[in-house]
């Protein structure tokens, strides 16, 4: 499987971070937002977040 990172991502470390907690959550129990022929967990995921279907933010530190 080839893996394209979507433009949105400005690193491919945070594209799998977040291809990852989205594989825990359906190992968890939560449902798949689409459909694929695979059953596993982390392909759904990728293909998920390929889509932009998984919503992220990244939260700045705050600074005293």
């Amino acid at each position: 499987m080839i893996i394209k990172i979507p433009k949105e991502f400005d690193s491919k470390f945070r594209f799998i971070l977040v291809a990852a907690e989205r594989a825990k959550q359906m190992q968890n129990g939560a449902p798949p937002k689409m459909e694929v022929k695979s059953k596993k967990p982390a392909h759904i995921a990728v293909r998920e977040v390929q889509a932009g279907l998984v919503p992220y933010a990244v939260l700045e530190e705050e600074t005293e």
